[in-house]
């Protein structure tokens, strides 16, 4: 079978149809019997999520339950009858607090064994394990690795006040990081992904934070008078860009990690927020209303040249620019807020999202391979959902009491 290849840009990509049976425990101690179907259930809800697997209904399956997890062991005729290309197969062992698991995938039509590896961990771990090998089958299968142990930042209202929260990229393992009782906005993970900086209205003003959540340090970057917000890092994770009003009007501003103003980037008699880094750097877009209403601008940082990179729609704000090149942001034409993505030379603008309630603060994975947007569309409160690049396969996951707005997808975990 080899790699597949799968172009997640592809606007008819083909879902592959996965059998995943609940894990058999190996032990044969009968502790944990809990974690058959949960460990199963983690991995098949990633490859949902991934948007190229197809996990088939368990009800479905005609194998027992006395089956083992090894080649010799598996009629794969019984799989091909109901449609699966891929089986998934694991095992687990539990020891106490600790945890083995073995996992292995096959090709149902050559019965070729295509993965297979142990993992020992924590059964608190057990999501993270998991994670580990949707990551590790998904890069073995296409040659680019899974988004499983990425992170979110967002902003969560569920206390009643704007905090931010961070949480696996499924949407679990939820935790508040401050507590702060007021406004704190626009969280924006760190290149390496062990800091966060976020605007909070924590002194009575608006400030600058950086966040390092590792050893849970505070450090104030930026409280000018005026605005301080919608900052930004710069891919090397040494400077940022922010909006200030030291000038008077909100410009953009290069700033240092200790604070220290660097340089001014753009000075219009307009409002200019909202800056988003390219990928070498030497490029952002930002939001500017120059022209009269809210658009998406490109500065080239190397020659000061602004060009305008939106023009249809009257209102088109939050970019953000992934990896592959290619600007993500939100737009609204008919009183609607939907998600767009657009070439950086303004071609190929393209509609992500249709007649589903309001969709907002869009951003991309650390790949570029997906996406994530809040969406008001299933019961009015603001939740994440993430799709491929291409926008489909849309899916929330966030479920949390109130909103959960402004997502930020952070590099991967470190454990």
């Amino acid at each position: 079978m080899g790699k597949l290849y799968i172009d997640v840009t592809s606007p008819s990509m083909r879902k592959i149809p996965i059998a995943i049976p609940e894990f058999k425990d190996t032990g044969g101690n009968g502790e944990h019997r809990e974690l058959s179907r949960m460990l199963s259930d983690i991995i098949a809800n990633d490859f949902d999520l991934s948007g190229y697997f197809r996990a088939l209904d368990r009800k479905a399956f005609i194998e027992g339950p006395e089956a083992g997890i090894t080649r010799e062991s598996i009629q794969f005729k019984d799989w091909s009858l109901i449609g699966a290309d891929l089986l998934l197969k694991g095992g687990y062992e539990s020891i106490g607090s600790q945890i083995s698991t073995e996992v292995r995938l096959f090709d149902v039509l050559s019965t070729k064994q295509l993965y297979g590896k142990r993992f020992v961990g924590s059964i608190e771990q057990k999501r993270y394990l998991m994670h580990r090998v949707a990551d590790d089958i998904i890069l073995t299968l296409t040659g680019h690795i899974g988004p499983f142990q990425t992170r979110f930042a967002f902003v969560g209202t569920s206390t009643g006040r704007k905090e931010i929260y961070i949480s696996d990229v499924d949407g679990h393992n939820i935790e508040q990081i401050t507590h702060y009782s007021t406004i704190t906005l626009s969280p924006r993970w760190s290149p390496s992904g062990d800091r966060i900086i976020y605007t909070s209205f924590r002194d009575s003003e608006t400030a600058l934070f950086m966040h390092d959540i590792q050893s849970g340090v505070i450090k104030k970057l930026s409280q000018r008078k005026g605005l301080n917000i919608s900052a930004a890092w710069m891919p090397s994770g040494q400077e940022l860009a922010l909006t200030l009003t030291i000038s008077g009007n909100p410009d953009i501003f290069l700033i240092d990690t200790n604070g220290a103003i660097l340089k001014r980037l753009t000075k219009n008699w307009g409002i200019d927020v909202s800056p988003a880094f390219s990928p070498d750097g030497k490029k952002i877009a930002f939001v500017s209303n120059r022209s009269g209403s809210p658009q998406i601008h490109v500065l080239d940082l190397v020659t000061n040249q602004i060009e305008r990179l939106t023009f249809e729609g009257r209102y088109n704000t939050s970019p953000a620019w992934s990896s592959l090149n290619r600007i993500i942001f939100t737009g609204s034409t008919d009183g609607r807020f939907d998600i767009y993505t657009i070439s950086p030379d303004g071609k190929d603008l393209y509609k992500v999202t249709h007649n589903q309630g309001n969709n907002e603060d869009p951003c991309w994975s650390p790949d570029g391979r997906h996406m994530a947007f809040n969406s008001n569309r299933v019961d009015g409160s603001y939740h994440i959902f993430i799709a491929n690049a291409n926008g489909e396969n849309q899916q929330q996951v966030t479920f949390c009491k109130g909103d959960q707005l402004a997502p930020s997808w952070g590099e991967r975990m470190k454990r």
